[in-house]
């Protein structure tokens, strides 16, 4: 066996075998196999695609390609949640306490962002003092006393499945549905939650750009699942505009908490009750309108925002120390007449160029930057409205960011 001939059969759109997928992933985190080697499988894959069968193949490479975490000592039904990620998805930081405070355990591990789309640990991360990183005896003891926790991933867990992101991300497969599934299943079926609940961004700030491809990245992951007699469940989200009102990590967390606090109520207000009642649904073996009847008592009562700061407090964190940035450049309209559109690529890009994100790997993010939005899709806006505000430290540029207004 060697790795020319399995590219070459990928390549002529063949099936490979376990074997041959073991060698040749297994090869590559030993240093055996090249990257320019596993560059070209990879983009034989993401032409090709890959069957069920290569998947359910995949998937089980990368789960022992590292630990795996044991919850069935916590008692309670775990659930998981995942986002395929998007601009200013900041939705694990709501749902999780509302869950967690209706009495369900939720094992959250998060990853950090790279380019326009944030990651959950960058946001924590602004909390002055928050610790991410945590042992498995540490996980395991948060979520056995207050019945939830965020952290970033281990090393050890699916250590694969970082190696051949890292290339994917520079070789322009990132958008392969079934290495996603691939990614995604199995650090969610590694970190040991009973259920999952994973929410599919479709739209131009997301990896997946329409509804089509979302419905078969679904029902990929829920075969997935049903592999492992794991219960999942999809939703498909929109992220043709911004996810809230902030975009910028310091900006999301009190997004976040204004949300829990029943302040705000907008697009991230509503998705965040349909994730959390699928979850509670699921957990409690109820239905959606039962569980979101809960979902929303948990908000209005602030039991929900009450286990938000429990779990900032148990994680070291101070949200009164938080900071975002005192510079501001506002963004006004040089036209009248009804907001249609707001570009969720384009917002994300300059929040990114702002230094809310990053553009390598070894970028340092400003936690204190982003965008603000004045306006939200259906406003009317006057000539002159402010249209959005900019939070800058190092970097003051308008990004010609008027152009993600659309105004007819």
């Amino acid at each position: 066996m060697n790795i020319v001939d399995i590219i070459n059969k990928k390549r002529n759109n063949l099936e490979l075998t376990k074997e041959e997928l073991e060698y040749a992933f297994n090869g590559y985190m030993n240093k055996t196999v090249k990257d320019y080697q596993m560059s070209a499988l990879l983009m034989a894959i993401c032409i090709n695609g890959l069957s069920d069968e290569e998947v359910f193949s995949l998937t089980d490479i990368f789960i022992r390609s590292g630990n795996t975490i044991d919850l069935s000592m916590i008692p309670g039904v775990k659930v998981d949640k995942h986002s395929t990620g998007g601009v200013g998805d900041k939705t694990t930081l709501v749902i999780a306490p509302i869950v967690a405070s209706l009495g369900i355990k939720v094992p959250k591990m998060s990853g950090r962002g790279l380019g326009y789309t944030g990651g959950t640990i960058d946001k924590l991360e602004s909390i002055p003092g928050l610790k991410v990183n945590l042992t498995k005896e540490e996980f395991l003891k948060e979520l056995d006393s207050i019945g939830m926790v965020i952290c970033s991933q281990t090393e050890a867990l699916v250590p694969l499945d970082k190696e051949i992101y890292a290339l994917r991300d520079v070789t322009a497969t990132v958008e392969s549905i079934p290495l996603i599934a691939v990614s995604i299943m199995s650090k969610k079926i590694a970190s040991g939650a009973d259920k999952i609940l994973i929410d599919i961004k479709s739209g131009k700030g997301a990896l997946i750009k329409n509804d089509t491809e979302a419905k078969i990245l679904k029902d990929l992951m829920i075969r997935i699942g049903n592999k492992y007699n794991k219960e999942v469940r999809c939703i498909i989200s929109n992220m043709d505009i911004p996810l809230g009102i902030c975009v910028g990590n310091a900006l999301e967390v009190a997004e976040a908490a204004e949300v829990l606090s029943g302040r705000i109520k907008n697009n991230l207000y509503d998705l965040c009750i349909d994730i959390a009642s699928n979850m509670v649904s699921m957990a409690k073996e109820i239905s959606i309108i039962d569980a979101r009847e809960q979902v929303i008592e948990a908000i209005e009562s602030k039991k929900a925002y009450n286990k938000f700061m429990e779990f900032i407090v148990y994680q070291k964190g101070n949200i009164e120390e938080m900071e975002i940035s005192n510079n501001k450049l506002e963004i006004k309209s040089d036209k009248k007449g009804i907001l249609t559109d707001i570009d969720a690529y384009k917002i994300g890009e300059v929040s990114c160029k702002l230094g809310s994100g990053r553009l390598s790997k070894d970028d340092v993010i400003d936690p204190a930057v982003g965008v603000f939005l004045n306006k939200q899709v259906g406003d009317s806006v006057e000539l002159g409205d402010i249209l959005c505000t900019l939070y800058y430290n190092k970097v003051k540029d308008d990004f010609d960011i008027i152009k993600a207004f659309s105004i007819q």
